[in-house]
């Protein structure tokens, strides 16, 4: 009979490791692993094993981005009742405490390793999420003028209004903003509000401060107007900001700006796409060039996760695809019409491209992303 027969362990701890061999090791295949091991497995089953030295939601976050099915079990040798509640909200129901409740480990790990082989779960599509899995899409153009935050406000709302994940659109146009604008959004609240408590940041924090589409349900973390302010905000807030943010919601949605600085680079080395805005047009052709060296300066990685969001397509385009073919290996995620009339329009009345799934009279713009962001879910 076909059974589950390694169960992976993530953690240093003596003590709760010979307490799961002495349970478990007759009956299946410990295998340890450190956490950047992980991509080279196939995992179903893991322990996280209690250790001073590591994040147990930092590494149920990675294990879930990476393995969305997998059933992680959080072993420790003392209570936490507030990490209980932490791990329960990423969907990770299993907290046990050896030595008190050794006698449950070998009977869960059965149930568990008979029900994964009895349940072929379909993939996570539009129906629904598996939380902790974040996955992280950042814009962004090194050229001014792209359309970069008007494609990512409309491709935050769209995934939002054509899915039942959790999503989150964090602004991070650090001086002036621009999400507000596009979606419509009056707030009195900004990033720079979590600084008080980015050390113990989490979901509540978030959703305190992040204000709410009223159409779709898109949560919005809008950018400070304030430079000074701004200025409070460096590297680890961000990375803070982004690691929480993956526990909570299925989806983060950054807008960054067009220039390089510290926060720019840690917004892209945690992302798993970089949607890079052009045009068809020689100078952006020469500025993505520029920007490629850069990121290979910076040993960012491009071919994995780079894709080209091509916005203004037209007719009176200078280029075509087969002229950027030419100059350019990056995959194209998606083609966006110009459409200025259509698109003012809405910029000027305040009112986001995309209200709901059943909007009949879209423009151009907004039909474009709507087709993109459903291949995407497919």
């Amino acid at each position: 009979m076909k059974r589950i027969n390694e169960i992976y362990v993530i953690g240093n701890n003596e003590d709760l490791l010979s307490s799961i061999q002495s349970q478990l090791s007759q009956e299946y295949k410990l295998q340890m692993l450190e956490i950047d091991e992980i991509k080279k497995f196939s995992v179903q089953i893991v322990l996280m094993l209690r250790t001073d030295e590591m994040s147990p939601l930092d590494t149920a976050q990675t294990v879930l981005s990476l393995y969305p099915k997998a059933h992680l079990i959080y072993i420790s040798d003392i209570p936490n009742f507030e990490l209980l509640r932490d791990l329960n909200r990423m969907g990770i129901m299993e907290y046990l405490v050896l030595p008190d409740e050794d006698w449950l480990l070998g009977d869960r790990i059965r149930e568990i390793a008979e029900l994964k082989l009895a349940n072929h779960e379909q993939s996570s599509t539009v129906e629904g999420f598996k939380r902790g899995g974040g996955k992280v899409f950042t814009f962004y153009s090194g050229k001014g003028g792209a359309g970069k935050s008007l494609l990512s406000t409309a491709f935050a709302q769209t995934l939002k209004v054509e899915s039942t994940a959790k999503v989150l659109f964090i602004d991070l146009n650090l001086q002036y903003g621009s999400a507000e604008t596009f979606l419509g959004i009056d707030s009195n609240r900004t990033i720079i509000d979590l600084y008080p408590v980015i050390q113990e940041l989490n979901e509540h924090h978030i959703r305190n401060v992040a204000e709410r589409e009223p159409h779709s349900g898109l949560d919005i973390l809008v950018s400070p107007r304030d430079a000074e302010l701004a200025e409070r905000i460096d590297e680890e807030f961000i990375l803070r900001l982004i690691r929480a943010s993956k526990r909570s919601y299925d989806f983060i949605i950054i807008d960054v700006p067009t220039w390089m600085d510290e926060r720019v680079y840690t917004t892209l080395e945690e992302s798993e796409k970089i949607y890079y805005v052009m045009s068809y047009d020689t100078i952006a052709i020469r500025v993505l060039k520029s920007v490629e060296e850069l990121f290979q300066q910076l040993g960012i990685v491009m071919n994995e996760k780079m894709e080209l969001i091509i916005n203004y397509s037209g007719k009176d385009n200078e280029l075509n695809q087969k002229d950027l073919e030419r100059f350019i290996g990056y995959p194209i995620a998606a083609r966006v019409r110009r459409d200025l009339k259509g698109v003012q329009s809405f910029v000027n009345q305040g009112v986001p491209l995309r209200k709901e799934q059943k909007d009949k009279k879209l423009p151009p713009v907004a039909r474009d992303v709507q087709k993109w962001v459903r291949s995407m879910l497919k």
